[in-house]
């Protein structure tokens, strides 16, 4: 039995009036906010102050048409890379609603998922979570908009600052532009699928891994039927011919996909492309795993940029182009079952191929394949440029080469007049509260912009992830809003919910 629906205490407000906060983007981040400011408005201790005072008036702007998060990578199987303690409430209220643990309480699984003995749910298990938290605030969630600029204003001519900005969005079914007023803005719109530029964009059958799930079913029937198959669909009886499919990239997600088609076709044959000698596990020992403490952002932040580069750096291996220690095992196995079979490795159903760089991409009409051209960079080929160049044919391609984190560039191109004149002209500062720092004197006190998701830079590897999501949404809430502990009872007229 699926529990009762719950309202956050957060209201719908009309778009022709001043907003407190607009949100661009409703995934992790700004859900994270939207828990940190209910359960602030939820606590009898806790009023927001000074800046505000009504309930605030909040809104979140979404460009998918529902909540949704990775919904292209739910691999059958695939686990959580954090502890569910890391989640949207616990680190920094562990008595919040919005706790994993009580999304379980209420989902009628905790004790369940206490026989699993794991700190790491499954992918589809915390989609479900994120989702069930974003039903709380459908009153104040405004889907399938699509936000094209942020434009600073003055509320009026006798005001010396920018006291407020305008959020324009368009809404994906009819067009419509929006335009919603407001004193503070938080833009925390994830990353944009990045491809190697080799590879053509929206081509039918070359796709980035974020849309893995989404296509896969369907993109292997097409296949199959244009190999005429016997098989009618089902891609566990062999075809006439094996689907070829080609896997670019050597971290998580291009290894999930690569043993995920292990099983869902099992007569496929796959290819995978990695630019560096072999697939390395990820790094989360105890030790190094406190890189993701929230502690580790004052510490970083406080280092000269020299050191902050070198620091990141270090630590790219638990993040990037890593692999989980378990799944490298169950790949390496599946590598070795051929192995016994035949050392001939050109006939392995299943290869990794290091050192591949993909160059460049041409469609074969005679029989639908494309084929791609790499360029060896290992050593045995390094001595003659005859054997640097390869083609591979394939049925399709996979790119899992991560994410570029930069639509708050263009978003906010009509407020660059703001930025400081010391600062260099192609990038946004933010202050340790992720605040963006515009040339002083310009923008009031009481308004302003902050960036989620974009300060790897800044703040560490840990503000692209979902580690210290709790902790950073309650500093954002705060930083905007302002609070005190003072026993003021509800000021607002607000009341504690009780579950």
């Amino acid at each position: 039995m699926s529990s009762p629906p719950c309202r956050s205490v957060l209201r719908h407000t009309a778009h022709e009036e001043l907003h407190d906060l607009v949100c661009i983007g409703f995934g992790p981040a700004s859900l994270a906010i939207a828990v940190a400011l209910h359960d602030m408005l939820s606590t009898p201790l806790t009023v927001l102050a000074p800046r505000t005072c009504h309930a605030p008036k909040v809104v979140f702007l979404e460009g998918q048409t529902r909540f949704a998060w990775h919904a292209g990578m739910l691999v059958p199987g695939a686990t959580m890379q954090i502890s569910f303690i890391k989640d949207l409430a616990t680190l920094r209220n562990p008595k919040s609603d919005f706790t994993f643990l009580n999304y379980l309480h209420r989902r009628q699984r905790l004790i369940h998922f206490s026989n699993l003995g794991t700190f790491l749910p499954l992918r589809l298990e915390y989609e479900d979570y994120l989702r069930w938290c974003a039903g709380w605030f459908e009153e104040v969630v405004e889907y399938d908009q699509e936000v094209l600029d942020v434009t600073p204003e003055r509320l009026s001519a006798d005001d010396s600052k920018i006291s407020s900005f305008v959020v324009r969005a368009k809404e994906g079914t009819s067009g419509q532009v929006t335009s919603f007023r407001t004193k503070h803005v938080v833009i925390a719109v994830g990353g944009r699928p990045k491809v190697p530029r080799a590879l053509p964009l929206n081509h039918p059958r070359i796709f980035h891994s974020s849309r893995y799930t989404r296509v896969i079913s369907t993109l292997l029937k097409e296949i199959d039927l244009q190999h005429h198959a016997v098989s009618n669909g089902d891609c566990h009886v062999a075809p006439a011919r094996p689907v070829h499919i080609a896997v670019i990239g050597n971290g998580q997600s291009a290894a999930e996909i690569f043993n995920d088609l292990h099983s869902r076709c099992p007569h496929a044959k796959t290819s995978m492309f990695i630019k560096g000698g072999a697939l390395r596990p990820s790094d989360d020992s105890p030790f190094v795993n406190e890189i993701f403490n929230p502690q580790h952002v004052d510490e970083l932040y406080a280092q000269s940029p020299q050191v902050r580069e070198a620091a990141i750096a270090e630590d790219r291996g638990t993040n990037y182009g890593v692999v989980r220690l378990e799944l490298l095992e169950k790949i390496y196995g599946t590598i070795y079952e051929q192995r016994i079979r035949t050392q001939d490795e050109e006939t392995w159903q299943h290869r990794i191929l290091p050192y591949r760089y993909v160059t460049a991409v041409e469609d074969l009409p005679s029989n639908g394949l494309i084929r791609l051209h790499f360029r060896n960079g290992s050593s045995a080929c390094e001595e003659s440029s005859s054997f640097t160049k390869e083609t591979v044919d394939v049925d399709a391609v996979f790119a899992a080469t991560g994410y570029v984190r930069n639509a708050h560039e263009e978003m906010l191109r009509p407020a660059e007049y703001l930025k400081p004149v010391t600062e260099c002209l192609n990038n946004w500062h933010v202050a340790r509260d992720y605040r963006v720092r515009f040339e002083p004197g310009t923008v009031s006190d009481d308004a302003g912009v902050w960036l989620q998701g974009c300060n790897e830079s800044t703040h560490g590897l840990s503000d692209v992830l979902l580690s210290i999501l709790a902790t950073r949404a309650g500093e954002v809430v705060n930083s905007i809003f302002g609070t005190t502990l003072e026993k003021a009872g509800h000021a607002n007229g607000i009341t504690e919910q009780k579950h």
